[in-house]
């Protein structure tokens, strides 16, 4: 019976090996779904970023024309001035006088802002073009990586398969019914045990149980979580 326990502590890494495999055909795709998700989210940060640049510098100028529109409108309003006959012409010239200096005045504000917001933002963009280069040429190397990985899952899958076949071969028929048994319901199967209790759930047992699993004669499982027990004499007392 020891060498059937020896034999299941082989298959037991085997078993593990084909479960770590198999769990990276959706853990690696994610992988490699967050970096280009991670890219992906630069390049929007950098379009956004052009995108407000771009209308800063068409506010700015078409704020600009304006001004220079009702610049020329106070010119020729203050031409007018002097042909003026009557205060109600001279009030309504004036009124429409300052119409034109509040909207100069709140365009220069607008400017102004927009020079601030320019001057922030501008150097952004070769900022973000740099970390976007740097990221995609990393990321990529690292999505050609996982793919190789994911594309050899299977390969490595069969290989285990095999291996985990040919231990199999060597086990009793009931030791091994007992290990898949087990299997089923909790890993690992086989635990050692550790200051004298279950390695799993530390469940203690008596000197004489300790000596019953020291001697390996037979599939002795945890009476609580029915683990198969094993002696490895490491930390074990």
């Amino acid at each position: 019976m020891q060498k059937d326990l020896e034999l299941m502590l082989q298959l037991q890494e085997v078993d593990y090996d084909i479960d770590e495999l198999e769990r990276s055909k959706s853990y690696l795709p994610e992988m490699i779904t967050k970096l280009q998700a991670e890219t992906e989210e630069l390049r929007v940060l950098l379009t956004q970023t052009q995108e407000k640049v771009r209308q800063l510098n068409l506010d700015k100028k078409r704020w600009e024309i304006e001004i220079a529109s009702w610049q020329s409108e106070l010119e020729r309003y203050q031409k007018q001035l002097r042909e003026i006959k009557t205060n109600k012409e001279y009030d309504a010239l004036m009124a429409e006088m300052e119409t034109r200096k509040q909207n100069i005045s709140q365009n220069e504000d607008l400017i102004l802002q927009a020079m601030q917001d320019l001057e922030e933002e501008t150097p952004k963009i070769d900022e973000l073009k740099k970390g976007l280069e740097e990221v995609s040429k990393a990321n990529l190397q690292q999505t050609n990586e996982l793919q190789k990985q994911i594309d050899g899952v299977d390969v490595k899958i069969k290989i285990r398969l095999d291996e985990k076949k040919r231990v199999t071969s060597q086990i009793n028929k009931v030791a091994i019914a007992a290990y898949e048994r087990i299997r089923k319901k909790c890993t690992p199967v086989l635990v050692a045990v550790r200051k004298r209790a279950c390695g799993a759930c530390y469940k203690s047992f008596p000197p004489q149980r300790i000596q019953e699993i020291k001697k390996g004669d037979g599939l002795i499982t945890c009476d609580n979580c029915g683990r198969i027990l094993i002696w490895t004499g490491e930390n074990g007392s």
